[in-house]
């Protein structure tokens, strides 16, 4: 072969066509960054890519272990397999660059150094204070029954990137006809992705108000189980379903009342 039939190269000695290649790569990387979780179809929408050439870039990118799989369940009955999203993994996001991440983890520090750790707590509140607002009549409109309400909640979640599904636990009626006890009727809330998992896991704060919102949300106690920031494979929300669990949320407590009427 000729000098002149040899393939171009860069200065760096790479084909033009593995720069191509990785500027590609990158773009595919921006994009589930900027938009993730995102399936494959989106991204060749997005970028103008063949379904081929997407398969292609994120195989490589999973095999790097800067993005990864997240199952999304679809709701509904008969759904099919959960939906395959992709995401960036803690190796992306530093890959990338997350000099944000030091910016806030910075700011937080020197706001409780400044004002206290109450001032910590004020920001997580009002930082959920908007997700509560918005979320709260995407729930009221599921109904009263809190299955349904947890299912809609997880599916506000998902909208927001979170990755969430919302299971029930085992059959609402048991084999023998009788309704399942109400201290075992439940919903398992999932969440595979947190956007602040990082920070999290310094001001665990940000998870006990995520909680506590849901809990308001669906007009129940709930339990977090596990948080991705502890070092969970999933952020899991335990939620009581039975006929008595809205009641004893929302029914003052024996020692409430009587304080009440003990009263001038």
């Amino acid at each position: 072969m000729t000098t002149a039939q040899a393939p171009a190269r860069s200065a760096s000695g790479k084909g033009l066509s593995g720069e191509a290649e990785d500027r590609t790569r990158d773009r595919v990387l921006s994009a589930v960054l900027e938009h993730g979780p995102v399936s494959a179809a989106e991204l060749g929408d997005m970028l103008s890519l063949t379904p081929a050439a997407v398969r292609r870039h994120l195989d490589a990118l999973t095999r790097a272990g800067v993005v990864e799989v997240k199952r999304v369940a679809t709701s509904g009955v008969g759904a099919g397999r959960p939906a395959r999203r992709y995401v960036l993994t803690s190796r992306g996001q530093s890959t990338i660059g997350d000099d944000y991440l030091d910016i806030a983890r910075t700011a937080l520090h020197r706001l409780a150094d400044v004002a206290g750790p109450g001032a910590v707590e004020d920001f997580a509140e009002e930082r959920f204070a908007a997700m509560e607002q918005r979320y709260q009549p995407l729930v009221d409109a599921a109904g009263e029954d809190i299955a349904d309400r947890s299912r809609a909640l997880a599916e506000a979640l998902t909208r927001d990137g979170f990755v969430a599904s919302a299971t029930e636990i085992g059959p609402r009626v048991l084999p023998s006809g009788k309704p399942l006890p109400d201290h075992l009727a439940s919903v398992q809330l999932c969440q595979g992705h947190c956007p602040v998992q990082q920070l999290a896991a310094e001001f665990p704060v940000f998870c006990d108000t995520e909680t506590a919102v849901f809990s308001r949300l669906l007009g129940v106690d709930v339990r977090r189980l596990s948080t991705l920031a502890g070092g969970g494979h999933v952020c899991t929300t335990h939620i009581p379903t039975g006929r008595g669990a809205r009641a004893a949320a929302a029914t003052p407590s024996q020692a409430e009342q009587t304080s009440e009427t003990e009263r001038p």
